[in-house]
């Protein structure tokens, strides 16, 4: 899809967004919070919101706020020592935006999560249901990883992902990253739409990661992927730009768009396919990958070769080919133990090996996404 196309028919008629902001946008050098930033931010989003926007903002910035509390020279490298910084960035932060968003009479709220709370389906409706509420009371819900209390095991690492999650659950229109850079650059320029997130677009970006924050413009790059692959678009764009919201949902040329998939995914699909923690994995020969890839056909039985985990009936796995490449993710009608007596098998056969046959699928195609 053209980039004009993307500008004018979506972002332009986008109502309901998420943003992201990262370290380096909102604060300096040292680490401060950059209450010049934050007032710039809070008087665009708070321009949108007067305008029927609905926007839902993930902001960066609690480690690099207790950085600069703290007067630390440099960011901490142990776990505890990040932790503690970001319990005492963390008011400090919200602090910031409460006050900031006050002066445009917009009320905020802080919603913390860690990626347990978007693995686990009951806490990802949870959240889903908290945000639209604040949404209904017109208060501005401003997301944040739990860096206090998250270990490696339940940590994203950065919000850009997080941000990409909330785009999913919400089902917004746009997912906005802003960072300290015009967009993707290639050579020197930005490049103004990317089609496709993958091997070849990852290859143009920089690798390094900025001094405060934890991502990067591949971090960037793998968000906007989850969300234009369910269907929706995404812009990465400079935070520093005079009014860079405001002018994108004006459709101005800013930034590097991406075009979304042609079809839209679920909600149920969108977790199933880039949330949910896997469980085990079914290995399928070519016939059963090239029906479930090309033809959007169930998984049945007669085409499973292997099976690997202890998963559980309505637990989610990763269907692998005969390669190791994994081409699809879905909810299993079947355990792990059941599946090793029934693959190869015919749907007509699971009864006699099973005493009962429940499904005729394994994985039903409402219940899988393709990767």
């Amino acid at each position: 899809m053209p980039s004009t196309a993307i500008r004018q028919n979506i972002i332009r008629n986008a109502r309901r967004i998420v943003v992201k902001v990262g370290t380096n946008a909102i604060c300096d050098a040292k680490g401060r919070c950059d209450t010049e930033a934050i007032a710039r931010l809070a008087d665009q989003i708070s321009r949108l919101l007067a305008a029927g926007v609905e926007v839902t903002l993930v902001a960066s910035g609690a480690i690099g706020a207790g950085m600069g509390e703290l007067d630390l020279p440099a960011r901490p490298r142990t776990l505890p020592q990040l932790q503690a910084t970001a319990a005492v960035g963390q008011g400090q932060l919200m602090r910031s935006f409460h006050d900031h968003f006050a002066r445009h009479g917009v009320k905020v709220a802080q919603v913390l999560v860690t990626r347990d709370d978007f693995e686990n389906r009951a806490r990802y409706l949870n959240i889903r249901n908290t945000l639209v509420a604040l949404g209904e009371w017109k208060t501005l819900a401003i997301l944040n990883e739990n860096d206090a209390v998250a270990v490696d095991e339940i940590r994203f690492g950065d919000n850009d992902i997080i941000a990409a999650h909330v785009a999913n659950l919400l089902a917004a229109d746009l997912l906005v990253l802003l960072s300290v850079v015009d967009g993707v650059m290639d050579g020197g320029k930005v490049i103004d739409v990317i089609e496709k997130v993958d091997e070849q677009s990852l290859s143009v970006v920089s690798k390094t990661r900025s001094r405060l924050g934890s991502g990067g413009m591949g971090s960037k790059m793998t968000a906007a992927g989850m969300v234009v692959k369910a269907g929706e678009a995404a812009v990465i764009a400079n935070a520093r730009t005079p009014d860079v919201l405001v002018r994108l949902l004006a459709g101005e040329k800013l930034g590097t768009v991406f075009a979304p998939a042609r079809r839209r995914l679920s909600s149920r699909r969108r977790w199933i396919g880039q949330a949910a923690k896997t469980s085990g994995r079914i290995v399928v020969d070519d016939g059963a990958a090239r029906a479930v890839l090309e033809k959007g056909k169930s998984l049945l039985p007669s085409g499973i070769t292997a099976v690997d985990g202890t998963f559980r009936k309505g637990d989610t796995v990763a269907v692998l080919d005969r390669q190791g490449r994994e081409i699809a993710r879905g909810m299993t009608n079947y355990s792990a133990a059941q599946v090793l007596k029934i693959k190869g098998l015919k749907s007509s056969q699971i009864a006699k090996a099973l005493g009962e046959s429940p499904y005729d699928e394994v994985i039903h195609r409402n219940n899988m996404t393709l990767r």
